[in-house]
């Protein structure tokens, strides 16, 4: 029997986590590097809203978006030293990709290589960095250390500055980028928390892997 699903699933509780995590996971992409807005999954409905027009004059470095089915809570918090708590949204990712990419709502075929601890006011906000898989330039890499440092910098400066308001002190700060090892430590507990909310995890219909 043939696997479809006949209505659209919810991005975060309806597709499924990817492949083989936490290597290879799907990205449910949310904005692109050509985007001035940010957008975001509304969690009742799972469309996608504006939630603000990015304050800073840079644009996103890479594609942005979630893992699906996962969840930044307790465990992924108490992995943060100065974080109190996670921030309660899904695991947010960054995919790198040689080619350009303009359309959101899309799902990637996404390899984890690392990841920045980025804290906002107290709260666990993992950014998980990721190649597209079978991408022609980046595919081969395995672990951040091997990406060029200006990709790295130039993540970290956008995720340091794009909430600055002037005249104000900055509520975010990340510490030093982690390679794949601890970032597989992350998603596998945010899938745990996840799995405390939610339900544990189950193949869905309508994405295939």
């Amino acid at each position: 029997m043939k696997s479809f699903s006949q209505w659209r699933p919810h991005p975060w509780h309806g597709l499924e986590i990817g492949a083989e995590p936490p290597r290879r996971v799907h990205a449910y992409i949310e904005i692109t590097p050509f985007d001035t807005v940010k957008f975001e999954v509304d969690k009742p409905s799972g469309y996608l809203r504006v939630d603000r027009s990015v304050r800073s004059s840079s644009q996103h470095p890479a594609l942005y978006g979630f893992i699906p089915r996962t969840l930044c809570a307790d465990r992924v918090g108490a992995l943060m030293p100065d974080a109190l708590c996670g921030d309660g949204d899904p695991l947010d990712i960054c995919v790198i990709s040689e080619r350009p990419i303009s359309r959101i709502e899309i799902i990637v075929n996404a390899r984890v290589v690392g990841g920045l601890p980025m804290c906002d006011h107290g709260e666990a906000d993992d950014k998980i960095i990721a190649v597209i898989e079978d991408d022609p330039l980046w595919s081969k890499i395995n672990d951040i250390s091997e990406l060029p440092t200006a990709i790295v910098e130039r993540l970290l400066h956008y995720f340091l500055t794009y909430k600055l308001v002037p005249n104000k002190p900055s509520e975010v700060t990340i510490g030093k980028p982690y390679g794949f090892e601890h970032a597989s430590t992350v998603i596998e507990a945010a899938i745990a928390d996840y799995a405390d909310a939610y339900g544990a995890y189950h193949q869905s219909v309508g994405v295939s892997t």
